[in-house]
């Protein structure tokens, strides 16, 4: 950790210790009113923001589908007059640069807001810091660090795309009691039950994009939609890892491209013929690099994260499953387990690799464990 890095983590572990209580309420509730947006304001992050005056809300506001408005100008907007004098809680600092939209600084100076508790500094380089400044500038109290842990979590896309330029990866596994994720010959296994299904839906939801390789897309003819009732209109941007695009026409990705985005991202050497018959049916078609004849993982985050993909979760079978962690690049793994045996035929969750390689992989770290229905779901953090 850097001194400056240092200095930040100390001055939010401050604030979370002198914390008031009203403060983290007000705090808790402006993370659950920006978890609304997860999966909906890409590129922009999920932000929420709350404004309080002598204890009562006067304005709530969270990001909005494809991320604008910003969180802080929904709240002033409801908040209207009420925010002069008033406390504004926000779970990222506001911008202080002009985008698609004014800087929300200068909307709050504008609103008269006394004081502002921000979760956590934008690692925006835009932003980075320049917003507070331009509140404290004005006479504005501010307070960073409340809330800092959660935020942290909330805003993992974002603050990954924007220091290493890659979404944030979540790999998702459904696993047998002995570890297996597929029936012998690579055919499907319904290994989990219909709670720990819904939950994986809602995770679909709360995401940008979700990825799959061909081969699980030419195993499975996956839809990859979200199916919780009445939240079909959720549905992340699909991505294929396909090579030389083996992706058929008549698939239920390529049959569906017009409702749900898909991308297939495909290699150099692919047909350009075969990627004309795609794009006709919906698909965007991006060309990427390859490693030692197979796509280049790494490249591949790289050029989702330019199109403006911050969360990703990852689908796939164990071949990219496996690929993924060799590679370093899984942030987070959400595994549900059966308590029912595949069968020593049965596939491994991890292409070549034992699941223990994961599961005790001193770059990961179990941060949660709770029954789904009759599953077990673990979940996964990089250290």
């Amino acid at each position: 950790m850097s001194a400056e890095a240092s200095v930040h983590a100390t001055a939010q572990t401050g604030a979370q210790a002198g914390a008031s209580v009203d403060d983290r309420r007000f705090m808790a509730l402006a993370l659950t009113l920006g978890r609304r947006g997860l999966g909906r304001t890409w590129p922009n992050p999920a932000v929420g923001t709350v404004i309080v005056k002598d204890g009562i809300i006067v304005g709530r506001g969270w990001t909005q589908t494809g991320g604008r408005p910003h969180a802080e100008i929904e709240a002033l907007r409801r908040a209207g007059g009420a925010a002069r004098g008033a406390t504004l809680y926000v779970t990222l600092e506001p911008c202080s640069h002009y985008g698609k939209s004014p800087p929300c600084a200068d909307a709050i100076v504008a609103a008269g807001v006394a004081r502002v508790v921000s979760a956590l500094e934008d690692p925006n380089p835009e932003v980075a810091g320049a917003g507070h400044a331009r509140l404290r500038a004005a006479g504005i109290a501010v307070e960073i660090g409340i809330g800092a842990e959660e935020a942290r979590r909330d805003h993992a896309g974002h603050i990954r795309r924007m220091r290493d330029g890659r979404p944030h990866v979540t790999l998702k596994l459904a696993i047998s009691a002995d570890g297996k994720a597929g029936a012998a010959g690579r055919r499907p296994l319904a290994i989990t039950g219909a709670a720990a299904r819904d939950r994986v839906h809602l995770m679909r939801a709360q995401s940008d994009a979700i990825m799959i390789g061909v081969g699980t897309a030419l195993a499975d003819d996956p839809a990859l939609t979200c199916r919780l009732p009445g939240m079909a209109g959720y549905s992340p941007v699909r991505i294929v890892l396909d090579g030389t695009l083996r992706l058929p026409p008549s698939s239920r990705l390529a049959l569906t491209a017009h409702e749900t985005p898909v991308w297939v991202l495909a290699g150099p050497r692919a047909a350009a013929a075969t990627e004309e018959i795609l794009v006709a049916k919906g698909i965007v078609v991006l060309r990427t690099a390859e490693s030692d004849g197979r796509l280049d993982l790494a490249a591949a985050l790289k050029l989702v994260a330019e199109r403006g993909i911050t969360r990703l979760m990852v689908e796939g079978g164990p071949t990219l499953a496996a690929a993924l962690f060799t590679a370093d690049l899984i942030d987070e793994a959400v595994l549900f387990q059966s308590a029912k045996a595949a069968g020593a035929d049965a596939i491994d969750a991890l292409d070549g690799l034992s699941l223990s390689a994961l599961t005790q992989s001193p770059r990961l770290v179990s941060v949660a464990s709770d029954a789904v229905g009759a599953d077990i779901r673990e979940i996964y953090e990089r250290r």
